[in-house]
């Protein structure tokens, strides 16, 4: 749907605004856990917990205890520049 960027938001539809809306989500950045890693790389979380403990990934991984949160972007990029 083409919408005037010009247009007042006041007089657009509740249709229109919710096009917007949605079109405005952004991407989840990150991951949580071995589950979440092996998503994001593609592979088993047996594999994942293997590339975690090798240490390729430590600067896209914080870990707390059990928890675990991977930035999904640094992890890409780190795996990228390993593979070179």
């Amino acid at each position: 749907m083409n919408i005037d960027p010009k247009k007042p938001l006041l007089q657009l539809t509740v249709e229109e605004f919710l096009d917007l809306q949605k079109n405005n989500v952004p991407e989840k950045k990150y991951e949580y856990g071995l589950k979440g890693l092996a998503k994001t790389l593609g592979c088993s979380r047996s594999k994942a917990a293997e590339i975690k403990s090798s240490g390729i990934l430590d600067d896209a991984i914080i870990q707390n205890g059990h928890l675990i949160i991977i930035d999904k972007d640094k992890a890409m990029e780190l795996m990228a520049l390993h593979k070179k």
